[in-house]
C-alpha cells in the first residue's frame, strides 16, 4: 500500500476507531480525552494528502483527477467498489471538516453542554465526522449515497439530547427535511446507475454516455437532494431551528462542515454526473441562488435572536455558492468553493462566540445583550472580528467567495446573469447592513443586566478553539491561493466537460 493509499484509510479509520474507543472507556473525562486524541491524529493525516500531488496529462486524464485513491472491491455481484480518492476540490473540506472536530471535542473537555455524558457527545461527534469525511472522499455513487446517510442519526441525537428547550422539535424537524432529502438522492443514484451501468464517479463525470433524458431527471433529483442538505432557499427552514436548538459544538459541525456537504455534492456529483441537466437548470438556479441571498439578509435585518440570525446568514452566504456553481465557470466554481471555505471557518468561530454570549449572559435575544464591549471586550472584539469577516470585508476569507461569485455572474453576460450579478451585490450590502446592526445592538450602548454581571476574561479552552479559525480566516483571506491553488487543475478539468 502506498503512503498516500495508506492517508486514506487512516483519514476514515482513526475517528471510527476513536468512537469505539471512547464508547469502550469508562471514565467520562478519560473518554473525552481520548477522543480529542484521535480527531487530532486525523487531523494530521488530512494534511499529507496534498504533499504529493500528482501531475496528469490535459489530454487524456478523466474529468476527476485524484491524487491519491483506494479502489478494492465492495459488493462484487453489483460491481460496487470501496473507492476513496482526494483531489483539489474535496481537500480543503477533509481539512476543514477534521480541524473544526478536533476544536469541537477539545471544547467538551473544558465544558459539556447539559442533556446527557460528555463521553457520548464526543462519540457522537466523531461518528458524524467519519460520515462527513466519507462523503468528501467517496468516487463511487452508492458509497456516497451510504456515507452521506451515516451524518443523520448522530447529528439528530446531538440536536435532541445537548440542544435547549425545544430540541426535539427541532431534532425531529432536521430528520424529515434530511429524509426527504435522502430518498431524492436514492432515486437519483438509482437513475444514474441503472443507465450508465456504473457507479464510479471519475467514469461518470461528463455524462458518461448518458442521455439527455436521463441527465435532466437525474439533475433535477439529486439537485434537490444537495438543496435540503446544504440548505438552499426554499428548503431551508429546518436550519435556524436546529441551529437555535443545538449545543454549541453542535452548531459548529452543522453549520461548519455538515452544510457543504450539499454545495459539494452539487458540484461534484449533480453538475460533473449531469453537465446536460446543469446546463438546463443553470438559469433557474441563478435566480434561486440570488432570492436565497436577498430573503436571508432581509430575515437577517429583522431577527431579535443572536443564534438564529447567524443561522439565517447562512441561507444567504450559501446562496453566493449557488451562484457561483448556477454560472458553470471556472470563476464561479471557484468561487463556491472558496465561500464554502471560508463560510465554514467563520460561520463556525461565529457560532463559538454565540455560544460563549448565551452561556455567559443565559439569553440570546438581542434586546438583553447591548454594551458587550464594555464588561467583555475581548469577547466584543472577536465577535467584530467574525462580523466583519463574515460580511465580506476585504482581506478576510468571506470576501473572495461573495466578491468572485458577482464578478462570475456579471462574466456570463446577458440581461438574466447580469441582472442576477447586480441583486447578489445588492444581497452583499445588506449583508453588511444586518451584521453591523448586529455589532450595534451587541456590543455598543449602556450594558443590559444580563452583560453588566460579566467579567472580561477568556477562558484558555475557549481561546484555543477559536485562535486557528481566527488565524484561518487571516490566512485565507489574504492568501486565497491556499484553497484557490489545489483546486485550479480538478475545476478546469470539470468545467471543460461542462462545455
Amino acid at each position: 500500500m502506498r503512503f498516500g493509499e495508506f492517508l486514506l484509510a487512516a483519514v476514515l479509520a482513526l475517528p471510527a476507531l476513536g468512537a469505539l474507543a471512547v464508547a469502550a472507556t469508562p471514565a467520562d473525562r478519560a473518554a473525552r480525552l481520548v477522543g480529542t486524541v484521535a480527531a487530532g491524529l486525523t487531523l494530521l493525516a488530512t494534511l499529507p494528502l496534498a504533499a504529493s500531488v500528482r501531475l496528469w496529462d490535459a489530454w487524456s486524464a478523466p474529468a476527476v483527477r485524484p491524487w491519491h485513491q483506494v479502489d478494492l472491491p465492495w459488493v462484487p455481484g453489483l460491481d460496487l467498489r470501496f473507492h476513496l480518492g482526494v483531489d483539489g476540490i474535496s481537500w480543503p473540506l477533509v481539512v476543514l471538516t477534521a480541524l473544526l472536530t478536533l476544536l469541537c471535542c477539545a471544547y467538551t473537555l473544558w465544558r459539556v453542554p447539559e442533556g446527557g455524558s460528555g463521553r457520548a457527545l464526543v462519540a457522537l461527534l466523531l461518528v458524524v465526522e467519519v460520515g462527513i469525511l466519507g462523503t468528501f472522499l467517496a468516487l463511487d455513487l452508492v458509497l456516497f449515497f451510504v456515507f452521506f446517510e451515516v451524518v443523520l442519526l448522530p447529528m439528530y441525537a446531538i440536536i435532541a439530547g445537548w440542544g435547549g428547550a425545544d430540541r426535539r422539535r427541532a431534532a425531529r424537524k432536521f430528520a424529515l427535511y434530511t429524509l426527504f432529502g435522502s430518498v431524492l438522492l436514492l432515486v437519483g443514484v438509482y437513475t444514474v446507475v441503472a443507465a450508465a451501468g456504473t457507479a464510479d464517479i471519475v467514469a461518470l463525470t461528463g455524462g458518461a454516455g448518458l442521455s439527455r433524458g436521463t441527465q435532466l431527471a437525474a439533475f433535477t433529483l439529486l439537485a434537490l437532494a444537495f438543496a435540503v442538505k446544504s440548505p438552499l432557499w426554499p428548503l431551508h427552514s429546518w436550519l435556524p431551528d436546529a441551529h437555535t436548538q443545538a449545543p454549541t459544538v453542535g452548531s459548529v459541525v452543522l453549520a461548519g462542515v455538515l452544510l457543504k456537504m450539499g454545495t459539494y455534492g452539487l458540484i461534484r456529483i449533480a453538475v460533473g454526473v449531469a453537465p446536460e441537466g446543469a446546463r438546463w437548470a443553470a438559469p433557474v438556479l441563478g435566480v434561486l441562488a440570488v432570492a436565497a441571498i436577498l430573503v436571508g439578509s432581509l430575515v437577517c435585518l429583522a431577527q431579535r435572536e443572536l443564534k438564529r440570525l447567524i443561522a439565517y446568514s447562512s441561507v444567504g452566504h450559501m446562496g453566493f455558492v449557488l451562484l457561483g456553481v448556477a454560472t458553470l465557470t471556472t470563476t464561479g466554481i471557484q468561487a463556491a468553493l472558496i465561500g464554502n471555505v471560508a463560510h465554514g471557518v467563520i460561520t463556525g468561530l461565529l457560532f463559538f462566540l454565540a455560544g460563549a454570549v448565551k452561556d455567559r449572559t443565559h439569553t440570546g435575544a438581542l434586546d438583553d445583550l447591548s454594551g458587550l464591549r464594555e464588561t467583555a471586550p475581548r469577547l466584543a472584539g472577536l465577535l467584530g472580528f467574525a462580523a466583519v469577516a463574515s460580511l465580506g470585508l476585504p482581506g478576510l476569507a468571506g470576501f473572495w467567495g461573495e466578491a468572485f461569485a458577482v464578478v462570475a455572474a456579471v462574466e456570463v453576460g446577458g440581461p438574466l446573469w447580469t441582472t442576477l450579478g447586480v441583486l447578489a451585490a445588492l444581497g452583499g450590502a445588506l449583508t453588511a447592513a444586518y451584521f453591523l446592526r448586529l455589532l450595534r445592538r451587541v456590543t455598543h450602548g449602556r450594558p443590559s443586566p444580563a452583560v453588566g454581571r460579566l467579567t472580561p476574561g477568556l477562558a484558555g479552552a475557549e481561546l484555543a478553539a477559536w485562535a486557528p479559525l481566527v488565524l484561518l480566516a487571516l490566512a485565507v483571506g489574504l492568501a486565497p491561493t491556499l484553497v484557490l491553488g489545489v483546486a485550479e487543475a480538478p475545476v478546469d478539468a470539470l468545467v471543460e466537460v461542462l462545455r
